[in-house]
């Protein structure tokens, strides 16, 4: 049996559903092995997992305090594929990128705001684009 603790949040952005994790946290050993093991890949129905059995709801952002190009947070995006023990890192969800400002907030990356607005400046690290949240 394959176990491994990890500390993670399941997180909705627009349409699409995926699993944050903090760099930092992660054990350390094959990413995309964990990452497919969380998602219950490869089956179709991703039952042992947190996975959804469509491709908008297995994703995951892996996230860090912000290290490049003066940015707050950087972050990885992985689809993980349904049907295979697979991650991609050749893409980006906008969905979830939207997600990523309230999941450093929520963990400590970044400072709760005082007022009622925030801006956080985020880079993608899979296609290196700077994103406003």
């Amino acid at each position: 049996m394959w176990r491994k603790e990890v500390q993670a949040s399941l997180m909705r952005g627009g349409t699409s559903r995926g699993v944050f994790l903090l760099d930092e946290k992660l054990p350390a050993g094959n990413r995309d092995e964990l990452f497919v093991k969380l998602m219950g890949s490869p089956d179709p129905l991703q039952v042992d997992g947190l996975g959804g059995g469509f491709s908008s709801t297995s994703k995951v952002m892996l996230v860090r305090k912000g290290t490049k190009s003066g940015a707050d947070v950087d972050y990885l995006f992985g689809q993980v594929y349904v049907d295979k023990a697979k991650v991609d890192y050749s893409g980006n969800c906008g969905n979830l990128t939207s997600a990523v400002g309230p999941f450093a907030v929520d963990e400590g990356l970044v400072k709760p705001p005082r007022s009622d607005t925030l801006m956080i400046l985020t880079l993608s690290c899979s296609i290196s684009t700077q994103k406003t949240t």
